[in-house]
Formats: C-alpha cells, structure tokens, sequence
C-alpha cells in the first residue's frame, strides 16, 4: 500500500437540513440563500457544494442576469463551521477542481488539499463567475464569511452588518482567501486582523469594502434596485467590466498575496498540530463566538 495513503477517518456528520442553499430566479436575478440558520450560515461542505451548484446554475441560465447571495436568520454567515454536528471536515464530495481527494491524506496535507479545493479554489471560482454578483450582507459576517461577500462584486450592507477576522487568536493569519489588504488599507487590514474587532458597515463603507449601508428594513429593496439597473444591461458588458476590473487587482499581486499567505495560513494549522495536537488551537465555533461577544460587550 502507498505509505502516504491513509485510511480515511470516519465520524458521525449529522445535517440538520438538506436544503442547505435556497435558489430562486425573479425578474431575471437569481437568489442565492444561505440556509443554516440554526448555526448562523456557518459553511460546511454541504453548504458549499450547493453553494457551487447554484452560481454553476444561475450562470447557465440566460435567463439570469445577476446573482444575489443573501443569508437567511440573524446573520449573514459565522464563518466556516468548526463545530455543528454538519461539519463534515471528513466527508469527500465530488470535487469540482483538478484537486485530488483529501480524505485519504495523512497529517496536514489533508487539510490542504481540502482547502485547496473548497475554500481558495470555489471563491477564485464564484468571483469569475461571468455575471455580475452582489452580496446582501446582515448582522455578522465573520471570517468565511469575509470570504463569501469579497468574492462578490459589489456589497450592500445593511447598518446592523458588521465584519471580522478573529482567526489570529488561533496563531492564523486570517481566513484562507487572503483578500484583507485589498479590501482595506494595509495599516487598517493589520488593525482588522491583529485587534480581531469588529467592524461596522459604515466604516468599512468608508474604506470602500461595502458599497451601500442602509436601514434594515431598506435592505432587500436596494438590493433588488440594484440588481433591476443591472439586469438591463448588455450581458457582455457587465462580463467584460467584471473582467477588466478583476485584471487590474490581478496586475497588482491578488492571486500572489493569496497564494503566498495560503500557505503561511497552513504552516500555522501544522505548527498547531505540532505544537497543541489540533490544527485550530482547541477552539470551536462556541468558543470563538462567546469571546466574540465578550469582547463586543466590553468595548
């Protein structure tokens, strides 16, 4: 047998929902929601892959002229689930990559080759889709959820939003697609990742992150506002803008910032194992968001 061919785990993963996206098309914008709302949208591989088929979908309709993704309940999205009786960290799925599979890999190639395919590959993925793309964000979108609304081209907000990467508390630097200091200023960025704090929607407005902040209740109107002006323009148009921008943010090191910082993401997963026996320092989604809401209180 090949010695670096492991045995795959096997653990009980136990989905609350097998619905975990809901698609829908109106007026030619495809909706695209989060649907974990018992766990604040946190991203499983479940959620993923449907994820996946529904950008796949909305793009072979002609019919669709630009996808909303959105979040059901309280919250956009918690980030990647470490935690719910969801996460399937061991379950391989039809990979939609050239990535081989992950769950037959020992230590922390395992992890890697994962991430690879699931979470740097599937948002340099959604970000070409080749129909513009707006995130409706509300109440937290933290850590992999930073990673689902940067993908997307424009972000409106609504003014209960806020944002945060507290991965640093794990000895990571920040989520595994590495978009922080194209987002915000370089010193901001350290700020965001070294403090972990959140931020509101109005300032990262003023930084340029969010495109539009408004009332709650305003939200989902001006997203569909939005997505009606888009949607009456030419199709190749809104294609060839996305690309001419996305080149520009490519010319200034956007695919070598997250290349490089993906792999210092995980050396700081391998020196956890090493040095603490698990790749995210012991913390689970409970953990991080009761010191999440400890530090809010007290700030």
């Amino acid at each position: 047998m090949n010695e670096d061919i492991v045995e795959p785990k096997v653990v009980d993963v136990v989905y609350e929902t097998d619905e975990p996206i809901i698609y829908e098309v109106q007026h030619g914008v495809a909706w695209i929601t989060m649907n974990r709302p018992q766990f604040n949208n946190a991203q499983n591989g479940q959620m993923t892959y449907a994820l996946d088929d529904a950008f796949g979908r909305a793009v072979a309709d002609d019919d669709v002229r630009c996808i909303v993704l959105a979040g059901s309940g309280k919250h956009f999205s918690a980030g990647h689930d470490i935690g719910t009786p969801g996460r399937d960290l061991h379950k391989q799925f039809d990979n939609r990559l050239l990535i081989a599979p992950h769950v037959n890999k020992p230590a922390a190639e395992l992890l890697y080759t994962r991430e690879q395919e699931q979470y740097i590959g599937m948002c340099r993925r959604w970000r070409d889709a080749p129909k513009p793309t707006i995130a409706m964000v509300h109440g937290a979108c933290i850590a992999g959820g930073l990673m689902l609304a940067w993908v997307c081209d424009l972000i409106v907000a609504s003014d209960d939003a806020f944002f945060q990467d507290p991965v640093v508390r794990m000895g990571i630097p920040g989520v595994e697609y590495f978009a922080h200091a194209f987002e915000l200023p370089p010193r901001v960025a350290k700020e965001f990742l070294l403090l972990g704090e959140r931020m509101t929607a109005e300032r990262a407005y003023g930084f340029g992150m969010v495109n539009k902040v408004v009332p709650r209740e305003d939200l989902r109107s001006t997203v569909e506002s939005w997505a009606a002006k888009i949607v009456k323009q030419p199709r190749l148009g809104n294609w060839l803008t996305k690309q001419a921008v996305n080149h520009v943010e490519e010319l200034r090191g956007k695919r070598a910032a997250t290349d490089a910082v993906f792999h210092m993401h995980h050396f700081a997963h391998a020196q956890n194992d090493l040095t603490l026996g698990n790749s995210i320092a012991g913390l689970d989604g409970k953990a991080m968001a009761a010191e999440n809401k400890k530090r809010a209180d007290n700030a």
